[in-house]
């Protein structure tokens, strides 16, 4: 709507189908089904072509994902969540943009994912706290909780450097 409204219909033509194709996915998607960490990730490059759309080159995105995480089981949209808060609280609170980055690796038994992002560009020492309602990061949390019970860890901490990064280890399981 904001990009039609803005005279930008160009824009607004090419987000219709990405955000088609990623509510179709999200709405097919049953929390308590497992997918692979790639078809994972190929979910959440629809959500992020559209955040692209609207962020243009204020989003930078790294993904380090290993070979042998590629077809580890996760639990369907478990990063979507993570990432949408990092856009709203990081990425849209700076008007210079910044980056999300993902790595993924298979250790001691673990997949062992780490979402970070560079903060909201704030200029003190200390890093802004990030506010809000968390209903992503509580459903995440529970679905974790139901799925491992205690086995899987759930690490978020604020970066020195600025920004967020949220560290997951989830028994490694793959088809």
């Amino acid at each position: 709507s904001a990009l039609v409204t803005s005279n930008e219909p160009e824009k607004a033509h090419k987000l219709i189908p990405q955000l088609r194709h990623f509510l179709r996915y999200s709405l097919d998607s049953d929390p308590a089904i497992m997918n692979s960490l790639q078809q994972e990730i190929e979910a959440l490059m629809l959500y992020l072509d559209i955040e692209r759309t609207r962020f243009g080159d204020r989003l930078t995105l790294e993904f380090d994902i290993d070979e042998q995480a590629k077809p580890a089981q996760v639990p369907s949209l478990l990063l979507q969540p993570l990432v949408e808060n990092s856009i709203k609280y990081a990425i849209s609170a700076n008007e210079n943009g910044g980056a999300i980055r993902l790595k993924a690796v298979v250790k001691q038994g673990d997949l062992q994912l780490q979402l970070t992002d560079t903060g909201p560009g704030k200029v003190s020492n200390q890093p802004a706290p990030r506010t809000g309602r968390r209903v992503g990061l509580h459903n995440t949390l529970q679905r974790l909780k139901t799925l491992y019970n205690e086995a899987y860890t759930f690490d978020i901490a604020l970066r020195p450097s600025g920004g967020l990064k949220i560290d997951i280890h989830i028994p490694f399981d793959q088809v």
